[in-house]
Protein backbone atom coordinates (compact mmCIF):
# COMPACT_ATOMS: atom_id res chain seq x y z
CA UNK A 1 0.00 0.00 0.00
CA UNK A 2 1.48 3.41 -0.81
CA UNK A 3 1.88 5.98 1.71
CA UNK A 4 -0.16 8.88 2.00
CA UNK A 5 1.73 11.83 2.26
CA UNK A 6 0.99 16.06 1.85
CA UNK A 7 0.14 17.60 -1.39
CA UNK A 8 2.42 20.40 -0.04
CA UNK A 9 5.13 19.69 2.93
CA UNK A 10 5.55 16.18 1.15
CA UNK A 11 5.44 14.59 4.49
CA UNK A 12 3.84 11.26 5.72
CA UNK A 13 0.43 11.06 6.37
CA UNK A 14 -1.59 9.25 9.11
CA UNK A 15 -5.34 8.41 9.94
CA UNK A 16 -4.65 7.54 13.16
CA UNK A 17 -8.43 8.09 15.49
CA UNK A 18 -8.00 10.45 18.62
CA UNK A 19 -5.06 12.16 17.44
CA UNK A 20 -6.23 15.02 14.42
CA UNK A 21 -4.65 18.28 15.68
CA UNK A 22 -3.14 17.29 18.91
CA UNK A 23 -0.06 19.50 19.72
CA UNK A 24 2.00 16.61 18.63
CA UNK A 25 4.19 15.57 15.51
CA UNK A 26 1.20 12.80 15.31
CA UNK A 27 -1.61 15.10 15.09
CA UNK A 28 0.25 17.37 13.20
CA UNK A 29 0.87 15.22 10.31
CA UNK A 30 -2.74 13.63 10.20
CA UNK A 31 -4.62 13.65 6.90
CA UNK A 32 -7.14 15.90 6.14
CA UNK A 33 -9.25 16.76 2.89
CA UNK A 34 -8.45 20.04 1.27
CA UNK A 35 -11.06 21.44 -0.82
CA UNK A 36 -9.86 23.71 -3.82
CA UNK A 37 -13.08 26.23 -3.90
CA UNK A 38 -14.71 26.09 -0.51
CA UNK A 39 -18.22 24.43 -0.39
CA UNK A 40 -19.58 27.59 0.79
CA UNK A 41 -18.59 29.61 -2.22
CA UNK A 42 -21.53 27.04 -3.79
CA UNK A 43 -24.05 27.60 -0.87
CA UNK A 44 -23.13 24.51 0.49
CA UNK A 45 -21.70 23.48 4.00
CA UNK A 46 -20.58 19.70 4.76
CA UNK A 47 -20.44 20.61 8.20
CA UNK A 48 -23.59 21.81 8.22
CA UNK A 49 -26.57 19.28 6.30
CA UNK A 50 -29.05 20.41 4.25
CA UNK A 51 -28.32 23.91 5.13
CA UNK A 52 -28.28 26.11 1.74
CA UNK A 53 -26.61 29.41 1.69
CA UNK A 54 -27.31 31.62 -0.95
CA UNK A 55 -24.01 31.31 -3.27
CA UNK A 56 -21.20 33.22 -4.17
CA UNK A 57 -20.65 31.26 -7.65
CA UNK A 58 -23.42 28.82 -9.46
CA UNK A 59 -20.42 27.29 -10.93
CA UNK A 60 -16.49 27.19 -11.11
CA UNK A 61 -14.95 29.95 -12.65
CA UNK A 62 -11.78 27.74 -12.52
CA UNK A 63 -13.88 24.40 -13.50
CA UNK A 64 -12.61 23.14 -10.19
CA UNK A 65 -15.73 22.73 -8.61
CA UNK A 66 -15.41 18.96 -6.87
CA UNK A 67 -11.33 19.19 -6.96
CA UNK A 68 -9.82 18.51 -3.63
CA UNK A 69 -6.12 17.17 -2.25
CA UNK A 70 -4.82 15.69 0.93
CA UNK A 71 -3.09 17.81 3.35
CA UNK A 72 -1.17 17.56 6.84
CA UNK A 73 -3.04 19.52 9.55
CA UNK A 74 -0.14 22.15 9.63
CA UNK A 75 -0.28 23.14 5.82
CA UNK A 76 -4.26 22.82 5.98
CA UNK A 77 -5.59 24.20 9.03
CA UNK A 78 -2.31 26.29 10.06
CA UNK A 79 -1.18 27.54 6.71
CA UNK A 80 -4.04 27.74 4.06
CA UNK A 81 -6.05 28.47 6.67
CA UNK A 82 -4.64 31.07 8.72
CA UNK A 83 -2.65 32.89 6.01
CA UNK A 84 -0.51 35.79 6.94
CA UNK A 85 -1.53 39.22 5.32
CA UNK A 86 0.31 42.14 6.72
CA UNK A 87 -1.12 45.71 7.19
CA UNK A 88 0.30 46.87 4.20
CA UNK A 89 -0.62 44.06 2.04
CA UNK A 90 -4.25 45.01 2.91
CA UNK A 91 -3.79 48.48 1.78
CA UNK A 92 -2.36 47.50 -1.43
CA UNK A 93 -5.38 44.97 -1.94
CA UNK A 94 -7.38 47.62 -0.92
CA UNK A 95 -6.33 50.19 -3.26
CA UNK A 96 -6.39 47.39 -6.76
CA UNK A 97 -9.89 46.63 -5.54
CA UNK A 98 -10.93 50.51 -5.70
CA UNK A 99 -9.62 50.57 -8.76
CA UNK A 100 -10.79 47.79 -10.36
CA UNK A 101 -14.51 49.06 -8.85
CA UNK A 102 -14.83 45.85 -6.74
CA UNK A 103 -15.39 47.81 -3.49
CA UNK A 104 -18.60 48.40 -1.74
CA UNK A 105 -19.33 51.32 -0.12
CA UNK A 106 -23.32 49.37 1.17
CA UNK A 107 -23.29 45.92 0.50
CA UNK A 108 -26.65 44.98 -1.49
CA UNK A 109 -28.00 41.52 -1.76
CA UNK A 110 -25.45 40.81 -4.89
CA UNK A 111 -22.66 38.94 -4.64
CA UNK A 112 -21.33 39.68 -7.52
CA UNK A 113 -18.72 41.97 -6.49
CA UNK A 114 -17.56 39.68 -3.72
CA UNK A 115 -17.08 36.96 -6.43
CA UNK A 116 -15.05 39.09 -8.37
CA UNK A 117 -12.50 40.13 -5.49
CA UNK A 118 -12.23 36.70 -4.40
CA UNK A 119 -11.28 35.95 -8.03
CA UNK A 120 -8.95 38.56 -8.16
CA UNK A 121 -7.18 37.61 -5.02
CA UNK A 122 -6.24 34.12 -6.27
CA UNK A 123 -5.20 35.50 -9.39
CA UNK A 124 -2.62 37.25 -7.22
CA UNK A 125 -1.91 33.92 -5.51
CA UNK A 126 -1.28 32.55 -8.34
CA UNK A 127 0.79 35.37 -10.08
CA UNK A 128 2.95 35.86 -6.68
CA UNK A 129 3.49 31.44 -6.92
CA UNK A 130 5.27 31.79 -10.49
CA UNK A 131 7.01 34.68 -10.04
CA UNK A 132 8.46 33.11 -7.28
CA UNK A 133 8.84 30.19 -9.28
CA UNK A 134 10.61 31.84 -11.79
CA UNK A 135 12.74 33.19 -9.50
CA UNK A 136 14.72 29.89 -8.37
Amino acid sequence: MKKETCAICGCNLHRTPNTYATPTAEGRSHATKHHSIPERFFGRSLNRKNTQRPPIFSESPWGQESSTCTLCYDCHEEMLHNPVILPEDIDRLATIIRAKGLNEDTKSDSKDKLAARIMLLQDIIHKGIDAVSKQD
